[in-house]
């Protein structure tokens, strides 16, 4: 179950962003501004996991030193602040097909930064390495079909909306719900690709830190803190009218909640426990399973019409996320079956030593015992 435990929790954690996208996408539909909106939600995690941590990891907590606190603020500049708030701009811009499709990005550009960082090695030769790039392939091609083509329309679900209004086209071609014009989704999409490329450089940058501060909730629960600080401060020089900071009993009251508590509270730690555990680019290659998902929960819940490109699309990144998976798992085996020939060959080796060391001791004694060696 423990082998498994790794696989659960990725899953979870798309299940959990897959809420985000739909909730969000209410709310941004319903006029939330997505700068106040980011405020909002770190605020909401951080009143979530600070007290947790300080009764928790306090007494363990190794010393803060200002380089760390600096690591730390950038850290959480990088990976909330500035990810966030191009990622929900961009959202506001296209749909959530689009969304969760930029979103399945990551796995490249978190290989790429990773073999950078020389934290992930590709060996073209082996049948591992290939799948690797077949799988990141896969995926990149998964992505360039949901947002190039968008084919025959499949109407919706559900034709009663939960969060009421929405629906609308989940394809470049038909201007969907939220991309007023082609300028405006160009614009999203780039917004987007940008904090794709922002949060995977976090995700590398998080593993050796967590090497050298391994208190993942105080860590976390200090990145959000941080990251309410900075997103205030841009917040407040974006966004003047004070009725767009008033949260009503609305999607956007929920979203604040959702996404504040469930998405960068629970999921923002289980995501650092995953990346301590599997790595960067193992929880990178989870993020297509969220296509999947968040497809029918739109179609469902916001009435979004799916398209057949979206559906092609997913089935690719499923077909990738699986491949660069099974190539990990092999990677993994064969360096198990490696370690565990090395120490069986060095026990062999001991044993052999100490039979030679046991059978000099007996030809020594037996010399000693010779009646022509006591001459």
């Amino acid at each position: 179950m423990d082998a498994k435990k790794p696989y659960v929790i990725a899953i979870a954690i798309q299940v959990i962003f897959t809420g985000m996208f739909v909730i969000s996408k209410a709310a941004f539909d319903h006029g939330m501004n997505t700068f106040v909106f980011v405020f909002y939600r770190q605020a909401a995690a951080s009143a979530l996991l600070l007290p947790l941590a300080i009764v928790l990891e306090r007494r363990n907590a190794p010393p803060m030193s200002l380089r760390l606190f600096a690591k730390l603020f950038l850290y959480a500049l990088l990976g909330s602040t500035i990810s966030y708030n191009m990622y929900n701009l961009g959202f506001k811009y296209t749909s959530t097909a689009v969304a969760s499709a930029i979103t399945s990005l990551n796995p490249v550009a978190t290989f790429l930064f990773a073999v950078l960082f020389r934290l992930e090695v590709i060996r073209l030769r082996s049948l591992s390495g290939m799948a690797k790039v077949a799988g990141v392939g896969l995926c990149l091609g998964g992505v360039l079909v949901i947002v190039l083509y968008a084919g025959p329309a499949i109407g919706p679900l559900n034709h009663h909306h939960a969060f009421g209004g929405g629906g609308g086209a989940a394809g470049p071609a038909s201007g969907s719900s939220g991309a007023g014009t082609r300028t405006r989704w160009v614009k999203g999409t780039l917004l987007m690709l940008l904090s794709s490329a922002t949060w995977s450089l976090w995700v590398v940058l998080m593993a050796p830190l967590l090497n050298e501060y391994p208190n993942k909730l105080l860590a976390t629960s200090l990145q959000c803190v941080l990251s309410a600080a900075q997103s205030l401060a841009l917040a407040a020089a974006v966004e003047r009218d004070p009725a767009a900071w008033r949260l009503r009993p609305d999607a956007g009251l929920v979203a604040v909640a959702y996404s504040g508590f469930v998405v960068t509270g629970v999921s923002y730690y289980l995501q650092a426990w995953c990346i301590e555990k599997k790595g960067p680019v193992f929880l990178a290659m989870t993020n297509p399973l969220t296509i999947v998902f968040t497809i029918f929960c739109s179609s469902f819940f916001l009435g979004e019409i799916v398209h057949l490109g979206s559906i092609v699309g997913g089935v690719l990144m499923v077909a990738g996320l699986y491949s660069v998976l099974w190539a990990k798992s092999k990677e993994h085996d064969t360096l198990t079956t490696a370690t565990t020939m090395d120490t069986v060959a060095g026990a062999t080796q001991q044993e052999a030593a100490d039979a030679d060391s046991n059978n000099d001791n007996k030809l020594e004694q037996g010399r000693l015992a010779s009646p022509e060696r006591r001459v």
